[in-house]
């Protein structure tokens, strides 16, 4: 126990002081460190005064840094009141007892320090009369002090009721602007009529001072004034030299302001406020503090297009043209973008529903918005939203703030200098809000076709028309953009390449960017196809092409190596058994159809973000009490699945197989690989074929692979991302997928290669998978089955 009662010698925990010093029958409020404080916190529990010794520190050093030498001796004796905790500190509220002087003083390992002390009691050597008297003076220095400043009653009111100069001691010193030093020397002082006299010594010297910097004030107020006069009667001396012809640099002739507004294209609002700034900066001079500001406000009106240039015919074939040479695949994106550009050519340039991109990164979201400003013969600009946390971001800052500026909306249209450009705002949902607003409710205005045409900038506080600007927005996920931000967009999605689009890419785009970038052409490094496809396959796993760029650029960095030293002919042919030694060891492993079977195992089809896969789903039983057990970091929604489709395994099974118990057998079910989470509404097919194959011991083929929901009452419900699971069967060597019915429309958006090597069977009902994947002719249940749902199709995650 190491706080004490009073007056005992025993150990007590020390509270360093730092710039404080606290005197005796005061009261005070702490920050002390959480292991100090967890100990207090356990002493109070006990329902017993805490006590503990304050001694203030000599320098300026923080406690890691602190030894038994950096503190004082001397403190007080403090009796803990309350005690919080606040962040990674405890806040604990304290009752100065008496002074104490340390006997010993030690710091233990536990990082505080520990000392034994003695009270040190006052020499009362004042009388009665005397300590009265000094009581008047000290409360007649303190008010008169107070006198000085406003609203100072209220902190000085209380001292009127206090009876004892200790106790004004404790109240008054803390704000005493003196060094600590001289504070300590204070508390340390026994004899009562000495203590006295120094702290009146102190608050009549602090009296002093103020008086003194009030008489400065006021002769620097004084010098300010005449300053003022003579800046004054200089700007009387120049309107007088203008009218009689001495100056003719004016302030408005200086810059041509007058005539630039006169002349440009602003409407007649923003033509009368640009006016009235100028009148401001005419009639405020050119020692107007305003001059920058108002000159550069001008100058942005001025700079920013107000009308449109001839507006150029939208060639709908040279858009087409544009849009194939420079991306591969994506032909439902490249189609849904001409028939955008159609629309506009029919509503003559009217730019109608704002586009949003929304894909896994390294896909060609940007690059699309580039594309489409060239095939437009627009300018292009791009604003990276990205980490924004600040509505003035978008809105601009009001000019009545230092260094104010317009948003990088009229940022981008100023630079672009044309009222029409294409605009990417690209990364729109790492937009974030704070404690400066929303970025992403700025935006509903700039978004909104209905409302953009007269946007308001806080800068710019005249109207600005953004309706003939063609919007594009970016995005990696949906999940972070605000629904009413998302329903001014209409969203795009583009899932990824396949093995072939990439592979197109890599030759036609990346390898000819990677070539120049690194000093190379085509007569010096030569990458054969199958090394191509090898990169694809082995040594990236993506949806877009990032990784393949990257592991390209690292192949051209090796070859630029070798011919530098000489160790290369050229052309310099890389080939596929070469990666090993320029890339290193294969970074993906492909998972591929096992070759046998067992029963309780079948292979599920999944999608991630970077494209499908395949896993498989196990299962085996052992004696028990019929527990289901789940393992392989599977989410809510597949354990939902494996519940379900136990459930239906148990009504519609358990009376045709006889020779499995439920009630005397638990169920295990596996889903490799355990470090890796998985979830989604895609498995339940797979898990009810997994779990009949095991209690009916019935094996499924190894070249089969399914997907698809289950109901409780059997129905296979539509699940998404067909195409990526599809591909990624394919490229495992399955033969046979099942599919729910309603995922059969989905099959067009899988390339023709792979859909000719796969034989597909949709299904409605889970008798449907029983009798493809098992032969099984399971008797229909009483309740209807149906094909239809009324449910949205979900996808997986």
């Amino acid at each position: 126990m190491y706080s004490q009662q009073p007056y005992s010698n025993k150990e007590s925990i020390v509270i360093p002081l730092f710039e404080i010093v606290v005197y005796p029958h005061s009261r005070t409020k702490l920050l002390i460190d959480k292991i100090t404080g967890e100990i207090l916190s356990t002493e109070m529990k006990n329902g017993e005064p805490v006590y503990a010794i304050g001694l203030t520190v000599k320098s300026d050093k923080q406690p890691p840094d602190l030894s038994e030498d950096d503190l004082y001796r001397t403190g007080n004796l403090f009796q803990i009141i309350s005690l919080q905790p606040a962040d990674e500190e405890y806040l604990i509220s304290v009752k100065a007892i008496q002074r104490v002087k340390t006997s010993s003083l030690y710091l233990k390992d536990d990082g505080l320090f520990y000392a034994t002390y003695e009270p040190v009691p006052d020499i009362r050597d004042l009388d009665e009369n005397f300590r009265e008297a000094l009581m008047v003076d000290v409360k007649k220095t303190i008010h008169d002090i107070s006198s000085r400043f406003q609203s100072s009653e209220e902190l000085t009111g209380p001292i009127t009721e206090m009876n004892s100069i200790d106790q004004i001691m404790g109240y008054v010193m803390p704000f005493m602007p003196i060094k600590v030093s001289e504070k300590q020397d204070l508390l340390e002082t026994v004899s009562v009529r000495e203590r006295y006299l120094t702290f009146l010594y102190v608050l009549t010297k602090q009296k002093e001072n103020i008086n003194l910097q009030i008489e400065v004030a006021k002769k620097v107020a004084e010098k300010v004034n005449k300053s003022h006069r003579e800046a004054m009667l200089r700007e009387q001396l120049k309107v007088i030299q203008e009218e009689l012809n001495d100056n003719e640099d004016s302030v408005s002739g200086e810059g041509g302001y007058r005539e630039r507004i006169e002349s440009s294209e602003m409407p007649d609002e923003v033509k009368k406020k640009a006016l009235s700034e100028l009148k401001k900066l005419e009639n405020g001079g050119g020692h107007n503090p305003e001059t920058p500001v108002i000159k550069n406000y001008l100058d942005i009106l001025l700079d920013l297009p107000w009308s449109i240039e001839e507006k150029k015919s939208i060639d709908i074939a040279e858009a087409r043209n544009v849009l194939e040479s420079n991306h591969n695949g994506l032909e439902k994106v490249k189609e849904r973008i001409i028939q955008h550009l159609a629309v506009m050519k029919l509503k003559h340039e009217k730019q109608g529903s704002i586009l949003l991109f929304t894909g896994p990164p390294g896909t060609g979201k940007t690059s699309l918005g580039k594309s489409i400003a060239d095939a437009l013969g627009r300018k292009y600009v791009r604003v990276s939203l990205g980490g924004v946390k600040d509505e003035a971001e978008i809105r601009g800052h009001r000019r009545t703030y230092v260094g104010a500026l317009p948003g990088r909306i009229v940022q981008g249209i100023r630079k672009a200098g044309t009222k029409n450009p294409v605009f990417v705002l690209d990364e729109i949902d790492k937009l974030s809000s704070s404690y400066s607003g929303d970025p992403a409710s700025a935006l509903l205005e700039v978004l909104d076709p209905e409302q953009n045409g007269t946007f308001s900038d806080h800068y710019l506080e005249v109207p600005y028309d953004l309706s003939e600007v063609l919007f594009i927005a970016t995005a990696n996920s949906l999940a972070s953009i605000p629904w009413p931000l998302l329903d001014r967009m209409e969203i795009i999605e583009i899932s990824g390449y396949t093995k072939n689009e990439k592979l197109a890419i890599a030759k036609d785009h990346l390898l000819p960017s990677i070539l120049e970038e690194h000093g190379l052409d085509a007569d010096k490094l030569v990458i054969e196809d199958d090394a191509l496809k090898l990169i694809v396959d082995k040594y990236t796993r993506e949806a877009g092409v990032r990784g393949l760029k990257k592991q390209l650029a690292r192949t051209a960095r090796f070859v630029s190596e070798r011919i530098v030293s000489g160790k290369a002919e050229l052309p310099y042919v890389v080939k596929a058994d070469m990666l090993t030694q320029i890339l290193g060891k294969e970074l993906i492993r492909q998972e591929e159809a096992r070759k046998e079977n067992v029963p309780g195992v079948v292979t599920g089809l999944a999608w991630t973000p970077v494209g499908g896969d395949i896993l498989f789903i196990e299962g085996t039983f052992m004696p028990g009490k019929g527990k289901l057990t789940l393992t392989g970091q599977l989410g809510d929604v597949m354990k939902e699945s494996a519940h379900i489709s136990l459930s239906l395994v148990r009504s519609r099974l358990a009376s045709t197989v006889n020779s499995f118990d439920f009630i005397t057998s638990d169920i295990h079910i596996h889903v490799p690989s355990g470090a890796t989470p998985k979830d989604g509404p895609s498995a339940g097919v797979t898990l009810f074929t997994a779990l009949t194959s095991l209690i009916t011991g019935k094996a499924v083929d190894p070249k089969l692979a399914m997907t698809g929901e289950i109901t409780l009452s059997g129905a296979v419900l539509p699940v998404g991302g067909i195409k990526e699971k599809v591909l990624a069967a394919h490229m495992a060597g399955i033969k046979k997928v099942i599919l729910p019915k309603e995922n059969e429309r989905d099959l067009e958006d899988v390339p023709e290669d792979a859909r000719n090597e796969l034989t597909f069977v949709t299904v409605e009902t889970i008798e449907d998978v029983l009798k493809e994947a098992l032969g099984i002719d399971l008797p229909r249940s009483m309740a209807s089955h149906t094909g239809s749902s009324s449910l949205v199709p979900v996808h997986n995650i």
